[in-house]
């Protein structure tokens, strides 16, 4: 298509890219810094204890970046509600009929490399597909388990109230142990989300040529206006 039949249309708000970018630094800094916490080094010893304190800062890393996710959550928690359309709490719920139609065209375009030339203009979305609304609330879920988990086995040691708030989740999940299994399986599954999520991002760039990467720094993606305009029949049928 034409490159006069596209135009650059304002997607992502500041606040949610700032949301996007801190949480990407806060969540690679957690599984670093986690990994190395469950699984140390050899080179701990008795000079590490008593002359060093590179673990010490490794914990202190983990901790920070713990309240940076919890703080930006609740950031995009409440421009969920502040937001545009594409940031709106509605857009993580796609679960009606036209949800669902567009979840199997998510899914055949991803996953089985399908062509979409046949497929209706009312199930392309400007911001998130279904198929990323849902995984999105689903990484959001696992966030909140993340949380309580962490800042459950953290409550012991802490010296601040928001810590010792979750005092209660380990002996609600059976122990230390049990905690920490599901913090660290909850950590795998941001590892895969963000695997998913790089090579879905990279792909649709390629694919669609739209600016999938670079919106989520500019905010600005670049979208048909023969697609625009049909967004706004739709608006009026609602």
């Amino acid at each position: 298509m034409a490159t006069q039949d596209y135009k650059r249309a304002y997607v992502w708000q500041l606040p949610v890219r700032i949301f996007h970018w801190a949480n990407a630094v806060a969540i690679t800094a957690l599984i670093i810094t986690g990994l190395l916490i469950a699984h140390p080094p050899a080179i701990i010893s008795a000079k590490e204890a008593s002359e060093q304190f590179w673990f010490g800062y490794i914990r202190k890393i983990h901790f920070m970046s713990a309240y940076v996710m919890v703080a930006v959550l609740i950031l995009r928690v409440y421009w969920a509600f502040k937001g545009n359309k594409f940031a709106s709490w509605k857009v993580f719920f796609p679960f009606d009929k036209k949800g669902f139609v567009g979840i199997w065209h998510s899914i055949k375009i991803d996953i089985f490399l399908q062509n979409e030339t046949n497929f209706n203009e009312r199930n392309i979305h400007t911001g998130h597909n279904n198929i990323a609304a849902i995984s999105y609330l689903v990484m959001f879920l696992l966030a909140i388990v993340m949380i309580f988990t962490g800042f459950g086995l953290y409550a012991a040691n802490a010296t601040w109230f928001f810590p010792k708030m979750f005092a209660w989740v380990p002996e609600f999940l059976g122990g230390d142990i049990n905690t920490r299994v599901l913090h660290h399986l909850t950590m795998w599954g941001f590892i895969l989300f963000a695997i998913v999520h790089v090579y879905l991002v990279l792909f649709h760039d390629w694919l669609e040529g739209r600016g999938e990467s670079s919106a989520m720094v500019s905010g600005y993606k670049f979208v048909r206006t023969e697609r625009t305009r049909k967004e706004k029949e739709l608006e009026k049928e609602i």
